[in-house]
């Protein structure tokens, strides 16, 4: 914890990049501050409602990351997840799109042209998933008309642009990936819902005259939140190196190569993804009940809207982050690729031959550590629910998702300010 927190004390010494924290730090507030500001023609309470009601589906996850802006009917309430999904679309369609993956190969400028498309698709599925929204919000729309449709799919289109505009400055003037560091502070400010939430057990358990017992669980609970903040530490930088040598070579007087160096497989490759995926799977069917049939009485429905509180859920939503754990690896890490370049360079992995038997090598290892990888997704995934099973606490704050974004973004943050300090170390080393 001491490696993350001592970049930032560091950074604050520095002119430069103190004004780029503090920038960051206006543009997030300026988010919060949104997070207030309601649509007009919408009531809060309904979506609340919606929020926190079993099965409550993509619902409640988008009150989750977007901070509570989903139950305050705010114009944020759409969250960022319209840029994610437009995002993820992109860059699927590289991989199936020849055209698509040169362009991402040219550089800075393919870069750039793909970010635009990216913003024009957040803009379209924005207003796509604003106009679905409106039609099924029900009783939580004040007064239905052409005027209240246009201003409220407008608002909260117009709210997801904005988020990611802000993402970009801080991509730009400040610190940190803009996107995930919103996301971060979303989820950071759910933190005093946990502590009324440990409170209330300590409270409840204190009126049955068993105090020390209620102290007890509340100390279990956060030694099994430090537990799994240090797991997740562990698994999010452990890494599998496979040795490389490179041949010695002569050009003209002088001799190059020789060295040996290492790629580095990571345990988690794929990160938070498939749990996305996987949420966003089983939480389809819900939503869409949520919002066609609310008050439904057929048995089936109902059964499917409460999934999520069946045991099933919780083996479906296992095997979900499995499967798309590979799949997004695959997408991610090309071992062909990797073989090739190994062989352009003069490289050979020691007593493994070049070419296929290289990628196969690789795969090979690739293989064995995505499933350490992504065994352990699938449990941080389903802990919440059997942490649920087993004591009866529900709505866990730290669980699975929430607890990987969180410390995921605090060490990439953290590598970046290390990164600045490092390059503006060997500046003033060379003036």
């Amino acid at each position: 914890m001491e490696n993350i927190f001592s970049p930032f004390r560091s950074a604050w010494r520095i002119a430069d990049l103190r004004k780029k924290l503090i920038t960051t730090a206006l543009l997030l507030l300026v988010y919060r501050i949104g997070v207030f500001i309601p649509v007009p023609g919408l009531r809060a309470s309904v979506l609340a409602q919606f929020a926190n009601s079993t099965g409550a589906g993509i619902f409640g996850y988008l009150n989750i990351i977007g901070g509570g802006a989903f139950e305050r009917a705010s114009i944020f309430a759409m969250s960022i997840s319209p840029y994610i999904n437009a995002s993820i679309i992109i860059q699927l369609l590289t991989i199936a799109i020849p055209a698509l993956e040169k362009l991402q190969k040219e550089g800075e400028e393919g870069r750039r042209k793909l970010a635009e498309w990216t913003r024009y698709g957040t803009v379209i599925l924005g207003f796509l998933q604003a106009t679905f929204m409106y039609i099924g919000f029900g009783t939580a729309i004040a007064k239905r008309s052409v005027l209240s449709y246009l201003t409220i799919t407008l608002a909260l289109t117009a709210g997801t642009a904005f988020i990611m505009w802000l993402g970009e400055q801080i991509n730009e003037y400040g610190i940190g990936n803009g996107i995930s560091l919103i996301i971060f502070v979303n989820i950071i400010s759910s933190g005093p819902t946990a502590f009324i939430m440990l409170y209330s057990i300590i409270a409840s358990y204190s009126l049955d005259g068993k105090l020390a017992l209620g102290i007890l669980i509340v100390l279990g609970i956060v030694a099994v939140f430090i537990a799994m903040v240090v797991m997740v530490i562990y698994v999010t930088e452990a890494e599998r190196r496979i040795p490389v040598q490179y041949a010695k070579r002569v050009v003209g007087r002088k001799m190059y190569g020789g060295q040996s160096t290492h790629i580095p497989i990571k345990v988690n490759v794929a990160g938070v993804m498939p749990i996305i995926f996987a949420m966003s799977i089983l939480s389809f069917i819900p939503t869409i009940i949520t919002l066609v049939a609310p008050n439904t009485e057929n048995k089936f429905l109902i059964s499917l809207m409460r999934f999520s509180s069946n045991p099933l859920y919780m083996l479906v939503m296992a095997l979900l982050v499995l499967f798309f754990t590979f799949f997004y690896t695959m997408i991610a890490f090309n071992p062909i690729e990797v073989a090739n370049n190994i062989r352009k360079n003069g490289g050979f992995i020691p007593g493994i031959r070049p070419g296929k038997p290289t990628s196969d090598y690789i795969t090979k290892v690739l293989n064995r550590v995505t499933w350490f990888g992504a065994l352990f997704l699938a449990l941080v995934t389903i802990f919440p629910s059997l942490l649920e099973l087993v004591t009866g606490i529900g709505n866990i704050w730290f669980g699975g998702t929430s607890l990987l974004i969180m410390v995921g973004v605090a060490l990439e943050t953290a590598k970046q300010i290390e990164a600045q300090l490092m390059m503006r170390h060997y500046k003033g080393f060379l003036e």
